[in-house]
């Protein structure tokens, strides 16, 4: 099922205001999302993430280029046919949008008012959300006696309500804590597994992509730069936007300096736990510098980054060459940056 796409996305562009003032949004996005993946939009602030994720449902209308859902372009659909595609789907927003003169169980009922539901079935059907995602007890309660995990939680039920087959996730976890976001992560994965639904997860954040999601498109300046599964783009960034994005701050802006060789290596699997550079050093017989070193935890897996700068002596390098190939670790040679 999940080959199927959902979503498609084609030569969409977006610019704003006028010819001789006009500012570039975004630059012929094309993107496929599969039915029932968690696929993540990444790029630092200002890149296009978010008047992206607003062209997917239509909030905003792209300047050119189609949005495909289920197999129907809905690009030049009418504000009364956007309505009803909407209802499948769902959004929820780092700054949560309750309404706050209303109970937890009102703004759920919310959208299923506007779907014309009655409401019976309405007060059903938000007691069930409620009750999926931790919230039983808070059908009563006002938004301003909530915590913020609380909000996103009632935010993802409202979203829910619908029966919606995709849900758009903006920053969702921007305004949360660790530990909440954690929390908050869980449960959408969670609902991606019990229900299905496909999830499109927004962020500035590659932990949040780490954590969660199948594969990653990277956005930087208006336009797609690398789309994969987030394992391989994380063991092999082919571009410098999205080098910038998986290593933290202060680990990749600076320059090699220096002359020498310098080696990437790319740790998978078990070969994360074992150890590896001793053994080399005592196997080869020399020292390595190590310029940068880095391991991440993905969908379970602990995959690893390290630079090292090579010996001078060329024999000694040529053996940890081949230490490395016997050792099935992979390696590329590291040019300009960390």
């Amino acid at each position: 099922m999940k080959d199927i796409p959902t979503i498609e996305i084609r030569e969409l562009n977006k610019t704003f205001g006028t010819a001789e003032n006009q500012v570039v949004a975004l630059d012929n996005i094309n993107i496929s999302i599969c039915r029932g993946e968690i696929f993540g939009i990444i790029g630092l602030s200002g890149a296009g993430k978010s008047t992206l994720v607003r062209c997917i449902n239509l909030l905003e209308r792209p300047t050119t280029g189609s949005v495909i859902f289920e197999g129907v372009d809905i690009t030049n659909f009418t504000d009364q046919e956007l309505r009803k595609v909407r209802q499948s789907i769902g959004m929820i927003f780092q700054s949560f949008n309750l309404l706050m003169q209303r109970t937890a169980m009102d703004n759920i009922c919310f959208p299923l008012e506007i779907a014309g539901v009655s409401r019976k079935e309405a007060v059903q059907r938000a007691r069930e959300l409620l009750e999926t995602v931790g919230l039983a007890e808070k059908e009563n309660a006002y938004p301003a006696q909530l915590s913020g995990g609380q909000k996103q939680r009632v935010a993802i039920a409202r979203a829910l309500a619908t029966n919606p087959k995709v849900l758009l996730c903006d920053e969702a976890t921007s305004a949360l804590d660790p530990t909440t976001t954690q929390s908050i992560l869980s449960l959408l994965k969670e609902l991606n597994q019990k229900l299905g639904v496909t999830i499109i997860i927004i962020t500035h954040e590659m932990k949040v992509i780490e954590q969660i999601c199948n594969r990653v498109a990277i956005i930087d300046n208006s336009r797609i730069e690398e789309v994969g599964p987030v394992d391989e783009v994380f063991r092999h960034p082919k571009t410098l936007a999205a080098k910038k994005l998986i290593f933290p701050k202060g680990d990749f802006s600076e320059p090699l300096t220096g002359n020498g060789k310098y080696l990437r290596l790319v740790f998978e699997g078990n070969s994360a736990d074992r150890p590896i550079i001793a053994n080399m050093v005592l196997q080869c017989g020399a020292p390595v510098s190590i310029v940068f070193a880095n391991t991440k935890n993905i969908d379970g897996h602990v995959f690893g980054h390290m630079v090292i700068k090579l010996p001078d002596d060329e024999e000694v390098s040529r053996r940890i060459l081949t230490y490395l190939e016997l050792e099935k670790i992979s390696y590329s040679e590291e040019k300009n940056y960390v």
